[in-house]
C-alpha cells in the first residue's frame, strides 16, 4: 500500500475562517453548474462553494447545444492528468463520468461491465465505510482501470460538524480506502468530493492547501430521485446539452442508474461525445503535502493517505 509521506499543516486563523454555512438543498444542487474556482473559496472562506456562488465561472459554456453537433467517432476520450482542479478543463463535446457512494455490490459490477462494454473509465467517489466492507469489489474497481477517489468514511454532512470532526472524517476515509486498495490500480487518488456538495470555506480551502483535488460537479443526474430510468436519461442529456461538456454525477448504488447507463452512453455517442479518464498527474497520491486528521492510526502531525 501507497501512502504519502509528506504533511500538511494547516496554517488559517479562526479569524480568518469562521462558523460552518447551512449545507445546500438536494434541489438546490440542480439548479446549475456547480464547478466552483478555488478563488472562490479562498475569498470567501465561511460560505459554501455550490452552484448558486460559481455558476457564473461557468457562463462561457452553458450556450444551448444542437443534437449531434460533436463529431467524434469513439466515445473513449482523452486521458486527462490532473494536479489541481485548475487542470479541469474540457473541450466542447467532452464529459468526465463521475460514481459516487459506493462500492455497492449487485450494483458496482454490473457498472463496471457497462463502462468496459463502451471502452470508457469512470471516476469512482467512494466511502470509506463501504470500501471497508466490499472490499474486493473495492480493488476490482481500481483494478479494472478506473480511478478512486475520497468521498469520506459514512457521507456525513461536513457542513454541520465541528471542524476537526469533519477533518477526522475525511482523513478516516482517506485511510480506509487507501488500505482496502493497497495499491491496487492506481491506488487512492488525490481527488475528494464533498458529500452533499455541503462545505465551508474552511473545509475546502483546508483540502485544497492540501493539495487535495475537489471534484465539483456540472450535471447532476439525480439518478436518487425515485423517477424510471428514461426520466433521469432525458434529464441528463437535456442538462449536457445545454452545457456542451461537464463532469457528470452517478451513484453506483442504485439500480435505476445500472439500468440507465447502457443507454445514457449509447445515446451520448451518437451525440458525438466523448468519455475523459481523469487520471492524478503522477501515479498514487501525488506524494506531496495532506491533510492530517487525530484518526485511529493517523496521529496529529502525521501523514495521512490521501
Amino acid at each position: 500500500m501507497r501512502l504519502l509521506r509528506t504533511v500538511f499543516a494547516v496554517a488559517l486563523t479562526a479569524t480568518a475562517l469562521g462558523a460552518c454555512a447551512k449545507p445546500v438543498s438536494q434541489n438546490a444542487l440542480a439548479t446549475g453548474p456547480v464547478k466552483a474556482q478555488d478563488a472562490v473559496a479562498a475569498s470567501a472562506p465561511d460560505t459554501i462553494v455550490t452552484g448558486g456562488i460559481a455558476s457564473s465561472v461557468s457562463a462561457s459554456y452553458t450556450q444551448s447545444m444542437p443534437r449531434r453537433i460533436f463529431h467524434g467517432t469513439s466515445l473513449a476520450g482523452r486521458t486527462l492528468e490532473v494536479g489541481s482542479a485548475a487542470d479541469i478543463q474540457l473541450k466542447p463535446g467532452e464529459v468526465i463520468l463521475t460514481f459516487d457512494d459506493g462500492p455497492r455490490p449487485g450494483k458496482t459490477e454490473h457498472i463496471l461491465d457497462t463502462l468496459e462494454a463502451h471502452g470508457v473509465k469512470a471516476t469512482f467517489l467512494m466511502l470509506g465505510s463501504q470500501a471497508k466492507a466490499h472490499p474486493e469489489l473495492a480493488r476490482e474497481v481500481a483494478l479494472r482501470g478506473n480511478t478512486v477517489g475520497n468521498h469520506t468514511y459514512d457521507h456525513a454532512d461536513l457542513a454541520k460538524m465541528s471542524r476537526q470532526d469533519a477533518m477526522d472524517d475525511i482523513a478516516r476515509g482517506a485511510t480506509a480506502i487507501a488500505t482496502v486498495l493497497d495499491g491496487a490500480g492506481g491506488g487512492l487518488s488525490p481527488f475528494f468530493r464533498f458529500p452533499y456538495l455541503a462545505q465551508t470555506g474552511f473545509l475546502r480551502t483546508s483540502m485544497l492547501q492540501g493539495d487535495v483535488v475537489v471534484l465539483d460537479v456540472d450535471i447532476d443526474s439525480k439518478d436518487y430521485y425515485a423517477e424510471t430510468a428514461d426520466d433521469v436519461i432525458q434529464r441528463t442529456l437535456k442538462r449536457l446539452d445545454a452545457r456542451g461538456s461537464g463532469i457528470i454525477l452517478f451513484h453506483d448504488i442504485h439500480q435505476r442508474t445500472v439500468d440507465l447507463l447502457p443507454v445514457f452512453l449509447d445515446e451520448i455517442a451518437a451525440r458525438g461525445y466523448t468519455v475523459v479518464s481523469l487520471k492524478p498527474r503522477t501515479p498514487g497520491v501525488f506524494g506531496r503535502s495532506v491533510v492530517t486528521a487525530s484518526v485511529a492510526g493517523v496521529k496529529t502531525g502525521q501523514p495521512a493517505p490521501f
